[in-house]
Protein backbone atom coordinates (compact mmCIF):
# COMPACT_ATOMS: atom_id res chain seq x y z
CA UNK A 1 0.00 0.00 0.00
CA UNK A 2 2.68 2.41 0.94
CA UNK A 3 4.15 2.25 -2.70
CA UNK A 4 -0.01 2.50 -4.20
CA UNK A 5 -0.83 6.99 -5.33
CA UNK A 6 -3.94 8.04 -6.80
CA UNK A 7 -2.59 11.29 -7.83
CA UNK A 8 -1.88 11.50 -11.60
CA UNK A 9 1.75 12.93 -12.12
CA UNK A 10 2.04 12.45 -15.79
CA UNK A 11 1.51 15.56 -17.59
CA UNK A 12 -2.32 16.40 -18.89
CA UNK A 13 -3.59 19.13 -20.86
CA UNK A 14 -5.12 22.52 -19.49
CA UNK A 15 -8.49 22.27 -18.87
CA UNK A 16 -10.18 25.86 -19.02
CA UNK A 17 -13.79 25.20 -19.32
CA UNK A 18 -15.85 22.61 -16.89
CA UNK A 19 -16.96 19.36 -18.08
CA UNK A 20 -19.77 19.46 -19.93
CA UNK A 21 -21.05 16.50 -20.12
CA UNK A 22 -20.25 16.19 -16.32
CA UNK A 23 -22.60 19.22 -16.37
CA UNK A 24 -25.15 17.68 -18.21
CA UNK A 25 -25.73 14.03 -16.20
CA UNK A 26 -25.78 15.87 -12.99
CA UNK A 27 -28.89 18.03 -14.52
CA UNK A 28 -30.44 14.78 -15.67
CA UNK A 29 -29.78 13.23 -12.70
CA UNK A 30 -31.59 16.26 -10.48
CA UNK A 31 -33.88 16.18 -13.22
CA UNK A 32 -34.86 12.73 -12.82
CA UNK A 33 -35.40 12.78 -9.54
CA UNK A 34 -37.90 15.68 -9.62
CA UNK A 35 -39.56 14.05 -12.09
CA UNK A 36 -40.21 11.00 -10.20
CA UNK A 37 -40.61 12.88 -6.46
CA UNK A 38 -44.28 14.01 -9.29
CA UNK A 39 -45.15 11.24 -10.66
CA UNK A 40 -44.71 8.95 -6.98
CA UNK A 41 -45.74 11.43 -4.69
CA UNK A 42 -49.18 12.80 -5.23
CA UNK A 43 -51.15 10.63 -3.88
CA UNK A 44 -49.39 10.38 -0.90
CA UNK A 45 -49.52 14.42 -0.41
CA UNK A 46 -53.03 14.72 -1.26
CA UNK A 47 -53.67 12.64 1.61
CA UNK A 48 -51.07 13.77 4.24
CA UNK A 49 -51.48 17.68 3.26
CA UNK A 50 -54.14 18.16 0.63
CA UNK A 51 -51.43 19.20 -1.80
CA UNK A 52 -50.29 16.34 -4.75
CA UNK A 53 -46.89 18.64 -5.36
CA UNK A 54 -45.99 19.58 -2.03
CA UNK A 55 -43.29 17.23 -1.67
CA UNK A 56 -42.22 18.55 -5.42
CA UNK A 57 -42.13 22.00 -3.81
CA UNK A 58 -39.81 21.02 -0.92
CA UNK A 59 -37.02 19.47 -2.96
CA UNK A 60 -37.56 22.89 -5.54
CA UNK A 61 -36.87 24.90 -2.95
CA UNK A 62 -34.14 23.29 -0.98
CA UNK A 63 -32.74 22.48 -4.82
CA UNK A 64 -32.73 26.33 -4.75
CA UNK A 65 -30.55 26.86 -1.71
CA UNK A 66 -28.12 23.69 -3.19
CA UNK A 67 -27.47 25.00 -6.83
CA UNK A 68 -26.61 28.38 -4.86
CA UNK A 69 -24.19 26.34 -3.22
CA UNK A 70 -23.47 24.46 -6.23
CA UNK A 71 -22.43 27.97 -8.30
CA UNK A 72 -20.29 29.20 -5.22
CA UNK A 73 -17.97 25.72 -5.51
CA UNK A 74 -17.77 25.94 -8.73
CA UNK A 75 -16.93 29.62 -9.25
CA UNK A 76 -14.43 30.22 -5.83
CA UNK A 77 -10.91 29.31 -5.85
CA UNK A 78 -10.22 25.64 -4.44
CA UNK A 79 -7.33 27.37 -2.60
CA UNK A 80 -10.20 29.13 -0.44
CA UNK A 81 -11.79 26.03 0.42
CA UNK A 82 -8.50 24.66 1.64
CA UNK A 83 -8.25 27.69 3.83
CA UNK A 84 -11.46 27.58 5.35
CA UNK A 85 -11.26 23.71 6.49
CA UNK A 86 -10.62 24.24 10.28
CA UNK A 87 -13.84 26.68 10.03
CA UNK A 88 -15.50 23.85 7.83
CA UNK A 89 -14.76 20.94 10.14
CA UNK A 90 -15.30 22.48 13.40
CA UNK A 91 -18.94 24.14 12.79
CA UNK A 92 -19.72 20.62 11.23
CA UNK A 93 -18.77 19.14 14.78
CA UNK A 94 -20.57 22.18 16.67
CA UNK A 95 -24.07 21.32 14.29
CA UNK A 96 -23.59 17.63 15.19
CA UNK A 97 -23.29 17.95 19.28
CA UNK A 98 -26.18 20.63 18.86
CA UNK A 99 -28.27 17.73 17.85
CA UNK A 100 -27.86 15.96 21.23
CA UNK A 101 -29.33 19.23 22.63
CA UNK A 102 -33.15 19.26 22.81
CA UNK A 103 -34.17 22.79 22.08
CA UNK A 104 -31.99 22.64 18.83
CA UNK A 105 -32.71 19.57 17.45
CA UNK A 106 -35.96 17.45 16.52
CA UNK A 107 -36.53 13.84 18.19
CA UNK A 108 -37.64 11.18 14.97
CA UNK A 109 -38.12 7.51 16.04
CA UNK A 110 -36.48 7.87 18.85
CA UNK A 111 -33.08 9.41 17.31
CA UNK A 112 -32.16 13.20 17.08
CA UNK A 113 -30.63 13.70 14.21
CA UNK A 114 -32.35 16.76 12.60
CA UNK A 115 -31.57 20.61 13.87
CA UNK A 116 -35.05 23.10 13.78
CA UNK A 117 -34.61 25.44 11.26
CA UNK A 118 -37.49 28.32 10.07
CA UNK A 119 -40.93 27.63 7.91
CA UNK A 120 -40.68 23.83 8.98
CA UNK A 121 -37.39 22.73 7.07
CA UNK A 122 -35.05 20.73 9.18
CA UNK A 123 -30.99 20.13 8.56
CA UNK A 124 -29.47 16.68 9.11
CA UNK A 125 -25.90 17.54 10.26
CA UNK A 126 -25.07 13.72 9.06
CA UNK A 127 -24.79 15.04 5.68
CA UNK A 128 -22.69 17.53 6.09
CA UNK A 129 -19.91 15.11 7.82
CA UNK A 130 -20.03 13.24 4.37
CA UNK A 131 -18.68 16.11 2.70
CA UNK A 132 -16.49 17.48 5.42
CA UNK A 133 -14.82 14.36 6.17
CA UNK A 134 -13.69 14.27 2.66
CA UNK A 135 -12.69 17.56 2.07
CA UNK A 136 -10.82 17.31 5.53
CA UNK A 137 -8.92 13.94 4.61
CA UNK A 138 -7.98 15.65 1.14
CA UNK A 139 -6.66 18.37 2.76
CA UNK A 140 -4.31 16.17 5.14
CA UNK A 141 -3.25 13.60 3.09
CA UNK A 142 -1.66 16.60 0.57
CA UNK A 143 0.23 18.20 3.19
CA UNK A 144 1.39 14.64 4.12
CA UNK A 145 2.69 14.03 0.74
CA UNK A 146 4.82 17.30 1.09
CA UNK A 147 6.90 16.74 3.57
CA UNK A 148 10.08 15.57 2.38
CA UNK A 149 11.26 13.45 5.47
CA UNK A 150 9.21 10.24 5.86
CA UNK A 151 9.79 10.32 9.85
CA UNK A 152 7.20 13.48 10.01
CA UNK A 153 4.62 11.39 8.27
CA UNK A 154 1.56 10.40 10.70
CA UNK A 155 -1.79 9.96 9.62
CA UNK A 156 -2.69 9.24 13.16
CA UNK A 157 -4.62 12.95 13.78
CA UNK A 158 -6.25 12.04 10.56
CA UNK A 159 -7.58 8.72 12.13
CA UNK A 160 -8.50 10.43 14.78
CA UNK A 161 -10.70 13.16 13.47
CA UNK A 162 -12.31 10.17 10.95
CA UNK A 163 -13.26 8.10 14.16
CA UNK A 164 -14.73 12.02 15.86
CA UNK A 165 -16.92 11.90 12.91
CA UNK A 166 -18.13 8.61 12.83
CA UNK A 167 -18.59 8.29 16.70
CA UNK A 168 -20.69 11.53 16.55
CA UNK A 169 -22.96 9.95 13.75
CA UNK A 170 -22.95 6.83 15.45
CA UNK A 171 -24.11 8.91 18.81
CA UNK A 172 -27.27 10.05 16.66
CA UNK A 173 -28.69 6.42 16.18
CA UNK A 174 -27.82 6.89 12.16
CA UNK A 175 -26.03 3.34 12.14
CA UNK A 176 -26.18 3.07 8.33
CA UNK A 177 -24.94 6.71 7.48
CA UNK A 178 -22.03 6.24 10.08
CA UNK A 179 -21.16 2.86 8.33
CA UNK A 180 -21.53 4.49 5.12
CA UNK A 181 -19.02 7.05 6.14
CA UNK A 182 -16.74 4.94 7.26
CA UNK A 183 -16.45 2.81 3.65
CA UNK A 184 -16.05 6.22 2.36
CA UNK A 185 -13.00 7.36 4.99
CA UNK A 186 -11.56 3.93 4.52
CA UNK A 187 -11.53 4.53 0.47
CA UNK A 188 -9.91 7.75 1.06
CA UNK A 189 -7.00 6.24 2.85
CA UNK A 190 -6.57 3.79 0.34
CA UNK A 191 -6.58 5.99 -2.74
CA UNK A 192 -4.14 8.31 -0.56
CA UNK A 193 -1.54 5.20 -0.08
CA UNK A 194 -1.57 5.57 3.67
CA UNK A 195 -0.69 2.64 5.29
CA UNK A 196 -3.06 0.56 6.79
CA UNK A 197 -2.08 -0.20 10.13
CA UNK A 198 -3.07 2.83 11.64
CA UNK A 199 -6.28 1.52 10.67
CA UNK A 200 -6.18 -2.16 12.71
CA UNK A 201 -6.48 -0.60 16.25
CA UNK A 202 -9.96 1.00 14.57
CA UNK A 203 -11.31 -2.05 13.00
CA UNK A 204 -10.18 -4.34 16.26
CA UNK A 205 -12.74 -1.87 18.19
CA UNK A 206 -15.57 -1.20 15.29
CA UNK A 207 -16.77 -4.41 13.89
CA UNK A 208 -17.45 -6.08 17.43
CA UNK A 209 -19.04 -3.08 18.03
CA UNK A 210 -21.25 -2.56 14.97
CA UNK A 211 -22.29 -6.13 15.75
CA UNK A 212 -23.33 -5.24 19.40
CA UNK A 213 -24.88 -2.30 18.03
CA UNK A 214 -27.24 -3.77 15.84
CA UNK A 215 -27.71 -7.18 18.11
CA UNK A 216 -28.82 -5.11 20.70
CA UNK A 217 -30.94 -2.85 19.11
CA UNK A 218 -34.26 -4.57 18.83
CA UNK A 219 -35.45 -2.81 15.39
CA UNK A 220 -32.18 -2.59 13.68
CA UNK A 221 -32.24 -7.03 14.42
CA UNK A 222 -35.41 -7.18 12.89
CA UNK A 223 -34.54 -5.34 9.70
CA UNK A 224 -31.86 -7.70 9.17
CA UNK A 225 -33.94 -10.62 9.87
CA UNK A 226 -36.66 -9.50 7.60
CA UNK A 227 -34.26 -9.25 5.24
CA UNK A 228 -33.33 -12.54 5.27
CA UNK A 229 -36.83 -14.13 6.04
CA UNK A 230 -38.33 -11.59 4.47
CA UNK A 231 -41.73 -14.01 4.51
CA UNK A 232 -42.07 -13.95 8.15
CA UNK A 233 -41.91 -9.98 8.70
CA UNK A 234 -44.10 -9.23 5.90
CA UNK A 235 -46.40 -6.98 7.84
CA UNK A 236 -43.68 -5.36 9.45
CA UNK A 237 -40.60 -4.64 8.97
CA UNK A 238 -40.69 -6.40 5.53
CA UNK A 239 -43.62 -4.45 4.19
CA UNK A 240 -42.01 -1.45 2.87
CA UNK A 241 -39.67 -3.62 1.06
CA UNK A 242 -42.14 -6.41 -0.58
CA UNK A 243 -43.73 -3.64 -1.57
CA UNK A 244 -40.85 -1.90 -3.64
CA UNK A 245 -40.44 -5.27 -5.26
CA UNK A 246 -43.98 -5.49 -6.34
CA UNK A 247 -43.43 -2.03 -7.95
CA UNK A 248 -40.64 -2.94 -9.47
CA UNK A 249 -42.17 -6.14 -10.89
CA UNK A 250 -45.35 -4.12 -11.93
CA UNK A 251 -43.00 -1.71 -14.43
CA UNK A 252 -42.09 -4.39 -16.62
CA UNK A 253 -40.34 -3.75 -19.41
CA UNK A 254 -41.72 0.07 -20.59
CA UNK A 255 -43.28 1.00 -17.35
CA UNK A 256 -47.18 2.12 -16.72
CA UNK A 257 -46.37 5.68 -17.70
CA UNK A 258 -46.82 8.60 -16.14
CA UNK A 259 -49.86 9.13 -13.77
CA UNK A 260 -51.39 5.96 -14.57
CA UNK A 261 -51.64 2.71 -13.52
CA UNK A 262 -48.93 3.50 -11.03
CA UNK A 263 -50.54 1.70 -8.34
CA UNK A 264 -47.82 -0.20 -6.67
CA UNK A 265 -46.01 3.00 -4.97
CA UNK A 266 -49.16 3.89 -3.11
CA UNK A 267 -48.58 0.73 -0.57
CA UNK A 268 -45.18 2.10 0.01
CA UNK A 269 -45.14 3.85 3.47
CA UNK A 270 -43.39 7.28 2.61
CA UNK A 271 -42.84 6.71 -1.07
CA UNK A 272 -40.69 10.24 -1.51
CA UNK A 273 -37.70 8.82 1.17
CA UNK A 274 -35.91 6.11 0.42
CA UNK A 275 -37.38 4.13 -1.80
CA UNK A 276 -38.64 6.17 -4.21
CA UNK A 277 -36.28 4.79 -6.76
CA UNK A 278 -39.64 1.99 -6.87
CA UNK A 279 -41.87 5.07 -7.73
CA UNK A 280 -38.97 4.89 -10.62
CA UNK A 281 -38.95 1.95 -11.79
CA UNK A 282 -42.72 1.14 -11.84
CA UNK A 283 -43.34 4.46 -14.08
CA UNK A 284 -40.24 3.68 -16.38
CA UNK A 285 -40.00 0.18 -16.26
CA UNK A 286 -36.44 -2.49 -17.33
CA UNK A 287 -35.67 -0.13 -19.64
CA UNK A 288 -35.95 3.08 -17.07
CA UNK A 289 -34.06 1.61 -14.75
CA UNK A 290 -31.41 0.71 -16.96
CA UNK A 291 -31.09 3.84 -18.45
CA UNK A 292 -30.65 5.36 -14.61
CA UNK A 293 -27.81 2.89 -14.32
CA UNK A 294 -26.00 4.06 -17.69
CA UNK A 295 -26.89 7.92 -16.43
CA UNK A 296 -25.28 6.81 -12.99
CA UNK A 297 -22.18 4.85 -14.76
CA UNK A 298 -21.61 7.80 -16.99
CA UNK A 299 -21.41 10.32 -14.36
CA UNK A 300 -18.97 8.23 -12.78
CA UNK A 301 -16.90 7.94 -15.92
CA UNK A 302 -16.52 11.98 -15.88
CA UNK A 303 -16.07 12.37 -12.46
CA UNK A 304 -13.44 9.70 -11.89
CA UNK A 305 -12.02 11.09 -14.73
CA UNK A 306 -11.87 14.56 -13.59
CA UNK A 307 -10.27 12.97 -10.07
CA UNK A 308 -7.25 11.00 -12.00
CA UNK A 309 -6.15 13.73 -14.68
CA UNK A 310 -6.49 16.57 -11.92
CA UNK A 311 -2.95 18.35 -11.68
CA UNK A 312 -4.05 18.52 -7.64
CA UNK A 313 -3.61 16.62 -4.90
CA UNK A 314 -6.53 18.35 -3.10
CA UNK A 315 -8.45 18.16 -5.37
CA UNK A 316 -7.95 15.05 -6.98
CA UNK A 317 -8.71 13.22 -3.54
CA UNK A 318 -11.65 15.35 -2.69
CA UNK A 319 -12.88 14.80 -6.27
CA UNK A 320 -12.51 11.21 -5.78
CA UNK A 321 -14.43 11.13 -2.27
CA UNK A 322 -17.44 13.31 -3.54
CA UNK A 323 -17.48 11.11 -6.80
CA UNK A 324 -17.48 8.12 -4.43
CA UNK A 325 -20.28 9.42 -2.21
CA UNK A 326 -22.96 9.96 -4.72
CA UNK A 327 -22.16 6.82 -6.60
CA UNK A 328 -21.99 4.40 -3.29
CA UNK A 329 -24.77 5.96 -1.61
CA UNK A 330 -27.17 5.53 -5.48
CA UNK A 331 -25.96 2.27 -5.68
CA UNK A 332 -26.43 1.35 -2.03
CA UNK A 333 -29.97 2.45 -1.83
CA UNK A 334 -30.73 0.81 -5.65
CA UNK A 335 -29.61 -3.03 -3.89
CA UNK A 336 -32.05 -1.89 -0.55
CA UNK A 337 -34.93 -1.05 -3.11
CA UNK A 338 -34.60 -4.14 -5.06
CA UNK A 339 -33.85 -6.22 -1.95
CA UNK A 340 -30.36 -7.59 -2.27
CA UNK A 341 -29.59 -5.23 0.91
CA UNK A 342 -31.44 -5.06 4.01
CA UNK A 343 -32.67 -1.49 4.90
CA UNK A 344 -30.10 1.07 5.71
CA UNK A 345 -32.07 4.00 5.45
CA UNK A 346 -29.86 5.78 3.08
CA UNK A 347 -31.55 8.25 0.60
CA UNK A 348 -31.33 8.02 -3.09
CA UNK A 349 -28.78 11.74 -3.96
CA UNK A 350 -30.76 13.44 -6.48
CA UNK A 351 -34.67 11.34 -6.07
CA UNK A 352 -34.79 11.41 -2.26
CA UNK A 353 -36.96 13.95 -0.80
CA UNK A 354 -34.32 15.58 2.23
CA UNK A 355 -33.10 19.32 2.19
CA UNK A 356 -29.60 18.45 3.77
CA UNK A 357 -29.31 15.75 0.96
CA UNK A 358 -30.13 17.66 -1.91
CA UNK A 359 -28.37 20.73 -0.73
CA UNK A 360 -24.84 18.53 0.08
CA UNK A 361 -25.49 16.45 -3.07
CA UNK A 362 -25.28 19.83 -5.60
CA UNK A 363 -22.59 21.30 -3.50
CA UNK A 364 -20.33 18.50 -4.35
CA UNK A 365 -21.17 18.68 -7.85
CA UNK A 366 -20.02 22.07 -7.66
CA UNK A 367 -16.61 21.27 -6.44
CA UNK A 368 -16.43 18.47 -8.58
CA UNK A 369 -17.13 20.59 -11.89
CA UNK A 370 -14.68 22.95 -10.04
CA UNK A 371 -11.87 20.56 -10.56
CA UNK A 372 -12.77 19.93 -13.73
CA UNK A 373 -11.82 23.30 -14.91
CA UNK A 374 -8.70 23.13 -13.15
CA UNK A 375 -5.80 24.54 -15.01
CA UNK A 376 -1.84 24.19 -14.43
CA UNK A 377 0.40 26.69 -15.44
CA UNK A 378 3.58 25.24 -16.74
CA UNK A 379 7.35 27.10 -16.30
CA UNK A 380 10.34 26.97 -18.66
CA UNK A 381 14.02 26.35 -17.38
CA UNK A 382 16.94 26.14 -19.86
CA UNK A 383 16.56 22.27 -20.40
CA UNK A 384 12.56 21.56 -20.54
CA UNK A 385 9.67 22.81 -19.62
CA UNK A 386 8.63 22.10 -15.88
CA UNK A 387 4.68 21.80 -14.79
CA UNK A 388 4.49 23.73 -11.74
CA UNK A 389 1.68 21.92 -9.76
CA UNK A 390 1.45 23.98 -6.39
CA UNK A 391 0.28 27.25 -8.62
CA UNK A 392 -3.07 26.48 -10.11
CA UNK A 393 -5.87 28.66 -11.54
CA UNK A 394 -9.18 28.54 -12.13
CA UNK A 395 -11.00 30.61 -14.77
Amino acid sequence: MSGFTFYAAKPIENYHKIDTWLLISMVLLWGFGIFTLFVSTQNFGTKMFNDPLVFVKRQLICSAVGFAAFIFLLVCNIKFIRDMMPVILIGTIVLCLLTFIPAFSIEKNGARRWLKLPAGFNLQPSEIVKFSMVLFMANFFDKQEKLENPEEKNVLPCVIVFVILCLLVFLQKDLSTGIFIMLIGLSMFFVSGSKMKWLIPFFIIAIPALFLMISMNQFRLQRVLGWIRPDEYATTVSYQSLAAKRAISAGGLWGNGIGIGLYRINSIPEIQSDYIFAGWAEAMGFIGVLGYFLLLVFFAWRGYRTAFICPDRFTSYATFGCVSLIVLQSLINTLVVSGLLPSTGITLPFFSLGGSSIMITLAMCGFILNASRCEKIEEKNDDNNIIDLENLTYL
